[in-house]
């Protein structure tokens, strides 16, 4: 199996891009986060282009779209946007370019579903079931209480409103892009319902953040869905997606670098998850909650910048694991689960 390799190894700078196929540029866009920026594509689609993907929404974000459709892109317009998922790094300015363009969006049902209805989510204090989740999960009370009173993180702070209407895409459809016609593979884990895209006839593929380079995609349980198994779908859909890839696949991320050796990732992805699996069933052998499985499960220490996603993924392992019957579950007097090797 041949390694894994980054034909471009410096990525364009803000506002500008790269030409990493026919037809197809490479943008990158920042973010005020650990994870400090996301990748977005500009597909030639004949009269227009089509945005794959599009960063948060911001006062800079606005400047630096304008910035890119004028001249970047050739100040040809923008007909269609597509996102791989809901996450606001992918869709927070998708309703500015459907607005300011009349571009038509491309969409997962469920990725529309959810980016509209929380949008509508917005709130001062986190609500009774959110804190009540958190307890659960045996939430360091410092942070506990930062957060019952700090106001949440609100969606619809970096994502523009959407208009009303998309058009669906799901799995087995083909979509043409430009001269390209590609697949549509659903994948599951990291968000509901994940676009992917496969080019029927080159060796593209756009993929989100289903498959990434470097870095495993987070896997996250929360209040909307506590018994949630989002593993379960992650390591279905790797499955599925290492069995048609092969050596000559370019693969387009939505963060870290564009790659190639995507059978070599794809085997990665499924042996690191399952490695992570296993050291948290010996890590059970002790009674734990799941603020007490960061060590097992990534194998350094958890800061507070990092604690919400890691809290949030220990659950989701330890809800596969719970649901497979590995490890069984019980209340303590605070409310919160403390699990155990079966």
């Amino acid at each position: 199996m041949k390694n894994i390799h980054f034909p471009f190894e410096t990525p364009p700078a803000e506002g500008e891009a790269i030409d990493i196929a026919p037809g197809i540029k490479w943008l990158r866009l920042p973010l005020p986060m650990k994870l400090d920026h996301v990748n977005v594509y500009a597909l030639d689609d004949g009269d227009g282009w089509c945005i794959v993907d599009t960063g948060f929404y911001s006062k800079r974000m606005v400047s630096t779209w304008e910035k890119i459709v004028s001249e970047t892109l050739g100040d040809k317009p923008v007909t269609r946007v597509l996102i791989t998922h809901h996450h606001p790094d992918h869709v927070g300015m998708a309703g500015w370019l459907q607005t300011h363009h009349q571009a038509e969006l491309i969409s997962t049902r469920t990725s529309w579903l959810f980016a509209r209805m929380l949008l509508l989510d917005a709130q001062d204090t986190p609500p009774p079931e959110t804190i009540a989740f958190y307890e659960s999960a045996d939430m360091e009370p410092r942070l506990l209480e930062e957060r019952r009173t700090q106001k949440p993180f609100n969606y619809a702070d970096i994502v523009h409103p959407m208009p009303l209407g998309f058009r669906r895409i799901q799995e087995g459809d083909t979509l043409t892009i430009g001269t390209r016609t590609f697949d549509v593979r659903v994948g599951n884990g990291h968000a509901p319902e994940h676009a992917t895209l496969w080019s029927r006839d080159d060796n593209i593929v756009i993929a989100g953040d289903q498959i990434l380079p470097g870095i495993s995609p987070n896997l996250g349980v929360y209040a909307t869905e506590p018994e949630a198994d989002p593993v379960q779908g992650w390591l279905e859909a790797c499955e599925r997606f290492a069995e048609i890839a092969s050596e000559d696949h370019f693969v387009l991320p939505g963060h870290k670098l564009p790659f190639t050796g995507l059978p070599a990732r794809m085997r990665q992805l499924i042996d690191n998850h399952h490695h992570a699996l296993e050291r948290l069933v010996k890590h059970l052998e002790t009674p734990a909650t799941a603020s007490q499985c960061f060590l097992p499960l990534f194998k350094r220490k958890i800061g507070d910048g990092e604690y919400g996603l890691a809290l949030v993924e220990s659950i989701a392992h330890l809800n596969h694991l719970h649901q497979q019957g590995k490890i069984t579950r019980t209340r303590n007097t605070a409310g919160a689960w403390v699990y155990q090797a079966a």
